[in-house]
């Protein structure tokens, strides 16, 4: 039996820089993990089956295009079967990337499960690219800046651990309304990208913090547009006076939070969660 950990991928910042020909958006973007997402369980069978549990288990169906049966699929030729469980404790459609995660933790189980080294995979990174633009991000699974349309990857290291919360208000956004929202407000699409990020990575979450101030999520306006409870959960985290930074993760509707302290993040999520009982949210660190 193999099992991996699928963490939510976390967008800090997303800038969308332009828009190709065939209408896939080029994004620099800085993301990090989280220590909370899916788990999914490997044994080897004849062939490939699945079952999913967990809080979130309703919002997905084992069906063949399901991002983890595609990933199976993919290593059709190296490995013959599966039996794979997920337990899914990320909300769906929520912009950290749980679909993606699943989807390379899929690939590593798999690759674990027969004793299959992935540096020997010379086409691993193109059969992640395939499955979606997030995926070759989420097999590495560490703080990374992504440009392109994700295939443009680099380390940032050092990166010091983020005690962070995250909120999702209970909607799930869809990502391509937002990027159509976005087209309509910005026809001419092409912001500027990152700002030069530090030579020797960031040596303290104050300084994470101080460069995050001066960048920004483009998406975040379009999705509040269309989900006016993104506002919501960005305005109760604001409101807290030792969140240092708020902003939605991605296409939304994640929003999170930066803290000094891990005990102030689980204050922080415990009061929210007596506060607002339908809505998502952990206390977490990103790293």
């Amino acid at each position: 039996m193999a099992e991996e950990f699928a963490p939510a991928k976390v967008n800090l910042c997303l800038h969308v820089t332009g828009r190709r020909e065939d209408g896939y958006h080029l994004l620099d973007r800085l993301v990090v993990f989280a220590n909370v997402g899916d788990t999914l369980r490997f044994e080897q069978a004849d062939t490939f089956s699945l079952e999913i549990t967990g809080p979130f288990a309703a919002a997905i169906e084992p069906e063949p295009d399901n991002l983890i049966s595609r990933a199976a699929a993919q290593l059709g030729n190296l490995v013959p079967g599966a039996a794979v469980s997920l337990s899914k404790a990320l909300p769906v459609a929520a912009g950290i990337g749980g679909g993606s995660a699943d989807a390379a933790a899929t690939l590593r189980g798999l690759l674990a499960l027969y004793g299959i080294d992935p540096a020997e995979v010379d086409t691993l990174d193109a059969m992640a690219l395939a499955l979606g633009a997030d995926v070759p991000a989420c097999l590495r699974s560490k703080a990374l800046r992504m440009m392109g349309i994700g295939e443009q990857i680099s380390n940032i290291q050092p990166f010091p651990p983020l005690p962070a919360v995250l909120v999702n208000p209970g909607v799930a956004v869809p990502t391509g309304p937002i990027f159509k929202a976005l087209d309509l407000a910005q026809p001419s699409t092409g912001g500027a990208g990152l700002s030069t990020l530090p030579e020797q990575g960031f040596s303290s979450g104050a300084a994470v913090v101080q460069w995050l101030r001066g960048q920004r999520n483009d998406l975040q306006a379009p999705a509040i547009a269309i989900a006016p409870e993104v506002g919501h959960a960005l305005e109760a985290l604001s409101a807290d006076q030792n969140c240092r930074l708020a902003r939605m993760s991605g296409s939304g509707a994640t929003c999170f939070g930066l803290f000094d302290t891990s005990d102030e993040a689980d204050e922080f999520a415990a009061r929210l969660t007596r506060q607002q009982t339908g809505w998502w949210v952990v206390s977490t660190i990103f790293q």
